[in-house]
């Protein structure tokens, strides 16, 4: 993660916004006598509360590993023909 002050972060507001916007990259912004922050796009947060989210549900981490596990071994489920034109809606 890149990092800058925040005079410089405050001078050059726009290209370090748009940056971070643009790279899906966050910037940790640093002051002397304070919390340090970070800016990221909104979209970008959203994902990382997402995934979070997910890690921290227990169910949902135990379908996943199950997924995994009958994926990798061939034993998981395969659709007919039919249920594919119905999913796609053929």
């Amino acid at each position: 993660m890149d990092s800058v002050s925040v005079n410089k972060f405050r001078d050059n507001l726009k290209s370090f916004v748009d940056q971070s916007t643009a790279s899906h990259m966050p910037l940790k912004v640093t002051r002397r006598n304070g919390e340090d922050f970070i800016i990221m796009s909104a979209t970008d947060w959203e994902r990382e509360q997402e995934t979070l989210y997910v890690l921290q549900n227990n169910d949902l981490m135990r379908q996943i590993a199950e997924s995994l596990h009958t994926y990798t071994t061939g034993t998981g489920y395969t659709p007919t023909a039919e249920d594919i034109n119905e999913i796609v809606g053929v």
